[in-house]
């Protein structure tokens, strides 16, 4: 599958991404993890150190200068099949796959600030980054999983319409609901019907009734291990609640399969 995740800033979405890759890893998927937030703490949710991070992709100038500009001309539909195997960097496992499963593969890819991408700027990085995020999400057999960056803009721009679903990540608070439903509207206009909601950090309550909340929703619960955890460390993976957080990411998935067929 190829997902998309948005949402809010600070509402868990890379959390649930990472979670998310590892679960689908363990379950013997092979899956490219596409940190899009300008953020960049996708690599550190899923136990990378600093060091280990792969450098951004908006950063390679070498690439950019290769790749875009061709005899005085910026190409748009660049080559990049190549570039996925050569700048992600492997990210390890840190629980036991499933029972009688062979594990796949969890691969990062950086690709740093994606201003104006899709908006009609010429602009050179922000070309490259668009056509490998398209190779990516459109090419790849593998499962694609994108952390988009907080708030709407990526939708506005199109970066992920071609994925196979989306995961719109909330917390319990009317702010984060507004974003929400704006996040499933221009999804739907760009023809992402397949959606999910999962509100994090659930304590409980009834859910607002926003017009355009995807209809299918779940919930995260309040963790006390990942707040403990993150007192000291980035890392969301290996929780005391890990066997809870699979049962969700397992619902989360059928769910949107179940669309995908409908």
């Amino acid at each position: 599958m190829k997902l998309a995740f948005a949402g809010k800033g600070g509402v868990g979405k890379t959390s649930i991404t990472s979670w998310m890759a590892d679960w689908m890893a363990r379950s013997g998927q092979n899956v490219w993890m596409i940190d899009a937030d300008t953020a960049l703490s996708l690599g550190q949710a899923s136990g990378l150190a600093a060091d280990e991070l792969p450098d951004p992709v908006s950063s390679r100038s070498d690439l950019v200068r290769e790749r875009i500009h061709e005899e005085g001309f910026l190409n748009l539909n660049p080559e990049v099949g190549d570039l996925p195997e050569e700048l992600a960097v492997e990210v390890p496992l840190y629980e036991e796959p499933f029972p009688g499963v062979d594990p796949g593969k969890k691969r990062l890819l950086v690709m740093g600030g994606l201003s104006n991408a899709g908006g009609g700027c010429a602009c050179d990085a922000n070309a490259l980054l668009k056509a490998l995020l398209a190779h990516m999400v459109m090419d790849s057999d593998d499962c694609v999983l994108v952390d988009l960056e907080a708030g709407v803009e990526h939708l506005g721009r199109g970066t992920a319409m071609h994925v196979d679903g989306i995961v719109v990540v909330s917390e319990p608070s009317m702010r984060s609901f507004q974003t929400a439903s704006e996040v499933g509207r221009m999804a739907f206009e760009l023809g992402l019907e397949n959606q999910v909601l999962v509100v994090n950090r659930y304590l409980g309550g009834t859910f607002p009734e926003l017009e355009h909340l995807p209809e299918e929703q779940f919930s995260m619960p309040h963790l006390p291990g990942l707040i403990e955890r993150q007192m000291s460390d980035g890392n969301v993976l290996n929780l005391p609640e890990s066997v809870e957080i699979d049962a969700k990411m397992e619902m989360i998935v059928r769910s949107l399969q179940k669309m995908t067929r409908a």
